[in-house]
């Protein structure tokens, strides 16, 4: 079984799938659109990308605040989950994203990367640890 792990940004969706033996989380691609709410052909890249894969579950990250309160972008981000699961008839599973960003920065400041590149990494890199991170909670590591 895969498991598809998803950054959904305003303007972005990271995307990172799962080895099929749910050990190892890599980043594949970010989906780009030129308006928040035009996620049409955002849905179909990720029901694309889960019939290609054999993806059988999707992690999305969810935003909460730094307390653990919820903000407008959780709002959205139940509101993409709840879609993608009529869509795609897969389970979706809501994980704590509150350190993927800061995460995926730290580690491309190790890498020394910047500039664009950074740019067009952080949200992939972003859900790469979204999705680590559930399988290795799914784990017990």
């Amino acid at each position: 079984m895969r498991i598809l792990g998803l950054d959904f940004g305003s303007k972005t969706v990271g995307v990172a799938i799962s080895d099929p033996t749910e050990f190892i989380a890599t980043g594949v691609t970010i989906i780009r659109r030129d308006r928040e709410d035009k996620l049409r052909k955002t849905y179909a890249a990720i029901e694309e990308i889960c019939e290609e894969n054999g993806v059988e579950k999707i992690v999305l990250g969810c935003p909460f605040n730094m307390d653990g309160s919820e903000g407008e972008r959780v709002r959205k981000t139940r509101e993409f989950k709840e879609n993608l699961e009529r869509r795609t008839g897969l389970e979706v599973v809501l994980m704590d994203e509150r350190l993927s960003t800061v995460e995926a920065d730290e580690l491309m400041n190790e890498a020394r990367i910047a500039g664009k590149e950074r740019k067009s990494l952080v949200d992939k890199i972003a859900a790469t640890y979204i999705l680590q991170w559930y399988l290795d909670e799914q784990r017990g590591n």
